[in-house]
Formats: structure tokens, sequence, C-alpha cells
């Protein structure tokens, strides 16, 4: 079975910056889709940005200053947040899809999820 790991959240002060990471192991380590989600309580999950076989895509809340990458030798996907917002404080997710598709922002087409890490952006 696929585990995802994800590390790094924390607390910052607005304009600060922090960097995720997630790591995968177990029965595969070749996925086509990688990508960041984050919930807030009491709101909907909602896209932050994934990387593809076919590109990078980001939520245009986070575009110009968070950045994500990817490892494949060693299964890791990193999203590098600068200028960090209050309203960026949430649960991030990492996941990830195996087959190729054009659909990357839907959580629904993620086949295996982690257990988040909590960012909380102070004002």
């Amino acid at each position: 079975q696929v585990q995802l790991v994800e590390s790094g959240g924390g607390l910052v002060q607005a304009g600060g910056s922090l960097r995720l990471s997630c790591a995968a192991s177990g029965r595969s380590f070749s996925f086509y889709t990688w990508g960041w989600f984050r919930q807030a309580p009491g709101k909907d999950r909602e896209f932050v940005s994934a990387v593809t076989g076919s590109g990078t895509y980001y939520a245009d809340s986070v575009k110009a200053r968070f950045t994500i990458s990817r490892d494949n030798a060693k299964n890791t996907l990193d999203l590098q947040m600068n200028s960090l917002k209050p309203e960026d404080t949430a649960v991030y997710y990492c996941a990830v899809r195996r087959t190729a598709g054009n659909i990357y922002s839907r959580a629904a087409v993620y086949e295996y999820w982690g257990q988040g890490t909590q960012v909380t952006v102070s004002s």
C-alpha cells in the first residue's frame, strides 16, 4: 500500500515562509500527478498546486508566492510557501494519482492522501 507523510508545517507570522514536504512509500513510487490541497476548519478542501508529467499548476490565490517541486528519484514533493498570509492558515494535504489525465485540481481524482500538516499564519 501507499503511504504519504507530510512535514514542515508550523506557526509563522504574516510575510514569512515555510517549506512543506511530502514523502511517499509503499507499493508504488511511480505517480503521474502530485498535488497539494488545504482545508481550514468549516471550509471545503481546496486545490493549492499540482505537478504532473505535463506541467506545473497553481491556484490563483497562491500564484507568485508558492512553488511546487518534486524529486522523482526520492519520491518526494515539496511546497515552498513565501509571503504567507493569514488566509493561508489551514491543514495542508499531499495527494497523488498514478495515471495521466487532464484534471488535477479536483480532490476526487487523487487516489492516495497524507494525514496533513498544520500551517498557521499570524497577523
